[in-house]
């Protein structure tokens, strides 16, 4: 388990604790991230008491994904989950995980379970379970996997195996948000051997307003999701010929963060604003056009490439549905 830490200290006990319950049996790396606050003592203080267990790491500042590439370096697990520390992990549900692996007779390359959205202020939990369209209760390829349109395997509900992303290697951009979606995105064309239970395991915490996935933060930091975004693109642009379920998901996944982008573009509203959303097409075309034309005739893809006067009318509306489909803040 791999657990960024910047500026946790206020929460992170949250977190740690529900990762210590797997015992011996689970790897914590808890990464501080150049923090200014009291996260550094208390990472420390969690490997001295914890020793067989936690591992503490710090580094200066890289972000989010530079934590993840320092966690990996160090990683001795068969398996490995990135966990944020403001969420945490459902206890029954993580012991249930542990016993499934451990049966395994051989290790898998992704191992898949729920998530949930805890949002804040929400009095219903929404829950993003894959019943309907993973196999269950054995190992699968992504010839059997039928995820309907609007669910994706987000960070939340992934287990890679660890082996599989050093060879890759995995390499996340530093001082980048959004590169959970790369985590999501670059290694799948190298999981042959899946597996999905499920249980209800990670809960995702959401709807701070300094959060990076609110709205305004993420228009703020629009450049950020766009570099995410444009290699996103080069990822499906690199892929070769992939097993045609597995090319399917990818596309649609890229294509959704596509819109989002373009709609975050769009809602900003300036000159400027939508000439990044008409270069990131334009990148797009050149860079995969194989995935550009099936992209610019989705619904996503015409949507927000309506005339200027018609997309600045119904940007609000589109956005919201994005919002429904892809649950992003």
């Amino acid at each position: 388990m791999i657990v960024p830490c910047y500026n946790a200290a206020d929460y992170m006990a949250r977190c740690v604790d529900s990762l210590l319950v797997g015992g011996t049996a689970v790897e914590i790396i808890l990464v501080d991230d150049g923090s200014t606050d009291g996260t550094p003592a208390l990472v420390d203080d969690y490997a001295r008491r914890y020793p067989t267990q936690v591992r503490a790491v710090h580094q200066a500042n890289a972000g989010h994904g530079g934590a993840i590439n320092a966690g990996l370096k160090v990683a001795t697990g068969t398996y490995l989950k990135v966990v944020d520390s403001d969420d945490w992990l459902d206890e029954a549900a993580f012991h249930q995980v542990l016993r499934t692996l451990e049966s395994l007779p051989a290790p898998v390359d992704l191992f898949i379970s729920n998530y949930i959205y805890d949002k804040v202020g929400a009095r219903h939990k929404k829950v993003t379970r894959y019943r309907h369209g993973l196999p269950q209760h054995r190992v699968f390829g992504w010839p059997e996997v039928r995820l309907p349109v609007g669910q994706y395997l987000l960070m939340h509900a992934l287990i890679y195996r660890t082996a599989l992303l050093r060879d890759l290697p995995l390499q996340l951009p530093t001082h980048t948000f959004y590169v959970d979606n790369l985590f999501a995105l670059e290694p799948l064309p190298q999981t042959k051997r899946l597996y999905y239970l499920d249980v209800d395991l990670y809960h995702y915490f959401i709807g701070r307003p300094d959060q990076s996935v609110h709205e305004s933060v993420m228009i703020k930091r629009i450049d950020q999701q766009l570099a995410v975004n444009r290699r996103m693109i080069k990822v499906i642009a690199a892929a070769g010929e992939l097993e045609p379920h597995l090319y399917r998901y990818m596309a649609r996944y890229t294509e959704i963060v596509t819109g989002i982008s373009s709609i975050l573009l769009l809602r900003q509203g300036t000159p400027e604003a939508r000439q990044k959303k008409t270069n990131l097409w334009r990148y797009m075309r050149m860079t995969a056009p194989r995935f550009y034309r099936q992209a610019r005739t989705s619904v996503v893809g015409v949507g927000v490439n309506l005339p200027g006067w018609l997309v600045r009318h119904t940007s609000v509306d589109f956005y919201r549905l994005l919002q429904q489909i892809y649950h992003f803040n």
